[in-house]
């Protein structure tokens, strides 16, 4: 089964470990990166324009200009409540104790990721997406 995962993140080598990360991992995926929270809300709407769902998985920053990620997520609850959200995976290039008490307590969040994402954490949530999948 494929699944689509968006990583919003407005630094460029992050994006590109993780991408790479992904590539690299025996899933099967269609990528699609963003460089704010305004692209990745845009990103989310095309794709509920297109394929009438939101992305399986999404891989989030949270400190970037603009629509940080806390705002994205904000966002991401109010305009698409109406469908299944994603299980979003936080990645941090910061261990910040605050936010990672948040994120464990945020209903959406499905986990926090310390940069950069490594394949037997990525092997983690795809068993965890393959659980929700079969049932």
């Amino acid at each position: 089964m494929k699944l689509t995962t968006f990583i919003i993140d407005d630094d460029l080598v992050s994006q590109f470990a993780t991408r790479y990360c992904i590539q690299q991992s025996h899933g099967n995926f269609d990528i699609v990166t963003c460089s704010s929270g305004e692209e990745g809300i845009n990103a989310c709407l095309s794709s509920i324009e297109e394929h009438d769902r939101l992305p399986d998985i999404i891989f989030l920053d949270l400190v970037m200009d603009g629509m940080n990620g806390w705002d994205f997520l904000e966002n991401l609850q109010t305009l698409f409540k109406k469908h299944e959200l994603p299980s979003v995976y936080v990645l941090s290039a910061f261990t910040n104790a605050k936010d990672r008490a948040i994120a464990k307590g945020h209903g959406l969040i499905a986990g926090y990721i310390d940069k950069p994402l490594s394949r037997s954490y990525l092997e983690k949530i795809l068993k965890e997406e393959e659980k929700k999948r079969v049932v």
